[in-house]
């Protein structure tokens, strides 16, 4: 007898303002997290290029950003999500409303690329809110994919 696979692959949305940091970083660690699970995608309500910075906190944790690029939430208006995450209050605010059943989720993250201080003070508030992107990763992930 032959089994018919009816899994779909679930997908996500990360959402931000620019898609350049706090939303890059979530759409790296839930690739790698939810990797052969979901499909993950991110954007934002405008697009401002990926920090490089972003691209340097996530080398640490051996995640590979530079191919990434800069997306704006209007691409995927034919996409229907399972998880549309919000990863700051502009983006909330902003989101558009999708055609379907996705489950909308928020938290508000700090905005790294607003630090100021010596080179090390930025870079030391990057992997801070990477960090807490991680958790939040990893307590989503276990919540709605086991």
């Amino acid at each position: 007898m032959a089994v018919l696979n009816i899994f779909k692959m679930k997908k996500v949305l990360i959402l931000c303002t620019g898609n350049s940091c706090r939303s890059q970083i979530a759409h790296g660690f839930l690739k790698t997290f939810l990797e052969g699970t979901a499909e993950v995608f991110s954007a934002g309500v405008e697009t401002h290029g990926v920090n490089p910075k972003a691209i340097e906190v996530m080398k640490e944790e051996n995640i590979d950003l530079s191919s990434h690029t800069s997306n704006h939430v209007d691409e995927y208006n034919n996409v229907e999500f399972d998880y549309i995450i919000t990863v700051c209050d502009h983006a909330k605010e902003k989101c558009p409303l999708f055609i379907g059943k996705g489950e909308r989720l928020h938290y508000n993250f700090p905005d790294p690329a607003k630090a100021t201080g010596s080179d090390e003070e930025i870079m030391n508030e990057f992997r801070k809110v990477r960090d807490m992107i991680k958790q939040y990763s990893l307590d989503f992930t276990a919540s709605k994919f086991v």
